[in-house]
């Protein structure tokens, strides 16, 4: 469905530019963001392949596993429903430190896995439990201490100072996620106050 919105789009974009006579403005817009894309994209890889790195290093000497033991009383208190040795805990907390770090492309597979399980533990329906709206919430907003991919685009376009953002977006990113964790808390008990819980 999503291909099939793109490619109206596209043909949308083309029809109003042959009939307002700027396709030559759309052919330059087209190939200017095809070249930034790719600048873009390997500014982006090389911050990606250190934070990955730094995430195996962290991995490896165990502090992974601290942070995971560290965040599992608030973790299964976010998620009460979920088991405290069910893999889905493992990978919804991989996912929040993964945000920490700012790899949300690092973080996606993580909260794949994460859903397939809670998808598992919620007997393969297709109604999202409470623990799959509560994780979608919370990795939408999800804390950021370090926003590697922002720094690195910053990086790309010669910012003069590409970390400065990093005390706003931890406070912006810590208020979005207390908000995220509150209004899901208040529609669950909207929820189960009219039965549907």
């Amino acid at each position: 469905m999503v291909n099939l919105i793109w490619v109206a789009l596209l043909l949308i974009g083309l029809l109003f530019a042959g009939i307002n006579g700027t396709m030559k403005d759309v052919n330059e817009a087209m190939f200017q963001g095809a070249k930034e894309a790719v600048t873009i994209s390997i500014g982006l890889i090389s911050v990606l392949v250190f934070w990955l790195g730094l995430m195996k290093i962290a991995e490896q000497s165990g502090l992974l596993s601290f942070f995971a033991r560290l965040f599992r009383p608030i973790a299964k208190k976010i998620f009460p429903e979920v088991p405290p040795d069910h893999p889905a805990l493992g990978y919804i907390l991989s996912n929040m430190i993964a945000n920490m770090f700012g790899l949300g492309n690092a973080a996606t597979p993580l909260g794949i896995k994460a859903m397939e399980q809670l998808k598992q533990l919620n007997g393969q329906t297709d109604e999202p439990s409470r623990s799959m709206i509560t994780f979608v919430a919370l990795n939408t907003a999800s804390v950021t201490l370090i926003p590697a991919t922002v720094i690195s685009i910053r990086m790309t376009y010669q910012s003069a100072s590409p970390g400065e953002i990093i005390g706003t977006t931890f406070v912006a990113s810590l208020i979005s996620t207390i908000s995220a964790i509150m209004i899901d808390r208040a529609f669950y008990i909207r929820r189960r106050k009219k039965g549907g819980l």
